[in-house]
């Protein structure tokens, strides 16, 4: 009961935060003023100021609405397949602060998460901290040996708050599934559950820790990148402690193009290294490589810090990547839809043909340029809006690489401009290739190919044979699948109810006259009132209300369209 009034009150507070930064909004887009008089029409805002205001908005609402949202707009900044670039824009600068915890709850904290006095733990820990945001605090500490730390520590109560806000997430999702239209091949309730998930999945620091470690085992033996170490002996599931990594945030670096003894171009080509490192050799990458996750070191070398967002990809995702860019620059759109339809999940079944054609027009505008000199980003946010414009489900992995690919294209645009990407990702992308057609490789895709090759062979038989048996004895079942015939079979249901309901309503009708021939008593002449009748007449009128209601609005009412009322 008493979390039901704390739902009820937050639902209170995010609908106050959300009614404050978007209804005045939404009336300029139903046009409402107008009608009502309100306006003049020279005073309306343009569309394109509309729609800058509406991520703007979003991005302020979320960032009221505390740590929950907050959150989820940063998850959604990395997720190009769910918004449009102007969104991803607005919600790429929402920064995540929060008031400081007082170094007492911070030694509180501490104590809880590790199971021992901080003082143990800790010769010193720095009162400012480093950062704080609402989901953790960071200070700068020394353990008892003398080693220079960063400690992460996680709020109090952050993951009550984060599950609560989601379940309240998780009704509006449901309603907006009955009632919206335009829910998409994205649906609300599982765009909130996957957010759930990720955010929870953040919350546990011995995750990070170990995507960590992971990254630190894939980049030993290479001086250009550093990742922190883990201190396990001082890390739990709420607290994460790691070596300190000294130098200069590459947000400063780019603020500052003067910045002394750091060689802009050599630190160009050091991202993109080990950028490329990290997705065709490694198959795992930074999916948050924004300039504040990035300390540039002596040397020009990199350490990376903050891995709560990471990507996998597989060989084959790989190997798609890689043939993709160079479909891309040979500028072959069939096999650019080729390859999209096969790292998609299509929705339902789609014009290819029209498909190639909406690919051919894209490569179209690109024609005449060379490969380093096309914005990748702007590349990947159409082939993104084709993809959901024919309903084909782009994978978490894939949304994640785009953002981080933008992400690192705009450092790299920054630092050096004539920087020439081709250059450096031909030899990742000659050996990839090489894998995968090198008959010697047992890693390789013409190897695995022949293991395929040689498994259909040997089982195409086997299934034959149970399939000649299976018509031999009348067991072979084919099942055929058509909406039109499930329509039909639904229509066809509905009749029949309908037919009976009328049989029913008839059959009262006629009883309830009987009923009320019987309700006069010839002998004293007195009349008593048909209680039967009068009952028998209300319900044949309700049965017959309801089917008239039936026939005349099934099939009309539809959901809503927020597009047709937007526009």
């Amino acid at each position: 009961m008493i979390q039901a009034v704390k739902d009820l009150q937050r639902l209170r507070e995010i609908s106050a935060v959300v009614v404050r930064h978007g209804f005045g909004e939404l009336l300029d887009r139903s046009r409402l003023w107008d009608v009502l008089g309100r306006r003049e029409p020279g005073e309306r805002p343009s569309r394109a100021d509309m729609r800058a205001t509406s991520a703007r908005r979003f991005r302020e609402t979320l960032a009221e609405l505390g740590p929950t949202f907050i959150k989820m707009g940063q998850i959604l900044s990395s997720r190009p397949d769910l918004l449009p670039p102007d969104f991803i824009a607005e919600l790429s600068e929402l920064q995540d602060s929060a008031p400081p915890m007082s170094l007492e709850t911070v030694l509180r904290l501490i104590e809880q998460g590790l199971g021992r006095p901080s003082a143990e733990l800790f010769a010193h820990i720095d009162p400012e901290p480093l950062a704080s945001a609402s989901i953790a605090q960071v200070h700068r500490a020394r353990v008892s040996d003398g080693e220079s730390v960063v400690v992460k520590v996680q709020r109090p109560g952050i993951e009550e708050q984060i599950r609560s806000d989601t379940d309240l997430l998780f009704y509006l999702a449901r309603f907006l599934e009955g009632v919206i239209e335009e829910t998409g091949i994205y649906t609300p309730t599982g765009i909130v559950s996957e957010f759930r998930q990720a955010m929870l999945v953040e919350l546990d620091f011995e995750n990070e820790a170990r995507n960590i470690e992971e990254f630190a085992k894939t980049h030993s033996g290479r001086e250009l990148v550093v990742i922190p170490r883990v201190v396990r002996t001082h890390s739990s599931r709420t607290v994460l402690t790691l070596e300190e990594l000294v130098g200069t945030k590459l947000k400063t670096v780019l603020e500052d193009p003067r910045a002394e003894g750091i060689d802009r171009k050599a630190l160009a080509r050091n991202i993109l290294d080990a950028s490329f490192q990290q997705l065709f050799a490694d198959g795992l990458f930074h999916g948050d490589p924004h300039p504040g996750n990035v300390i540039v070191l002596p040397g020009n070398r990199l350490g990376l810090i903050d891995f709560g967002l990471v990507g996998r990809l597989s060989k084959a995702m790989q190997e798609s990547i890689i043939l993709l860019v160079l479909a891309i620059s040979l500028r072959d759109p069939d096999t650019v839809a080729r390859l999209v339809y096969k790292v998609g999940v299509p929705d339902e079944r789609i014009n290819l043909h029209q498909f190639r054609a909406d690919i051919h027009d894209i490569l179209d505008r690109y024609l005449g340029l060379k490969l380093s000199e096309v914005s990748s980003t702007t590349l990947l946010n159409e082939l993104t809006d084709l993809a959901l414009k024919y309903r084909i489900k782009i994978p978490k992995e894939y949304a994640v690489l785009s953002k981080a690919s933008a992400t690192t294209e705009g450092i790299l645009r920054q630092l050096d401009p004539d920087l020439d990407v081709v250059t450096v990702a031909l030899p990742y992308a000659k050996r990839l290739l090489w894998e995968r057609y090198n008959p010697s490789s047992m890693s390789g895709g013409a190897m695995r190919m022949l293991l395929q090759l040689q498994g259909f062979l040997q089982d195409t038989p086997q299934q034959l044979s149970q399939i000649l048996m299976d018509l031999e004895g009348g067991k072979f079942h084919v099942t055929v699948r058509n909406e039109e015939m499930a329509k039909l079979n639904l229509n066809v249901k509905a009749l029949g109810i309908l037919v009976f309901m009328g049989s029913l309503a008839s059959g009262l009708i006629a009883g309830a006259f009987s009923l009320v021939g019987r309700a006069s008593d010839p002998v004293t002449g007195t009349t008593r009132w048909p209680v039967p009748a009068l009952a028998g007449l209300a319900l044949a009128a309700m049965l017959f209300g309801a089917a008239v209601t039936w026939t005349l609005l099934s099939g009309r009412l539809k959901k809503l369209s927020v597009r047709r009322f937007l526009k």
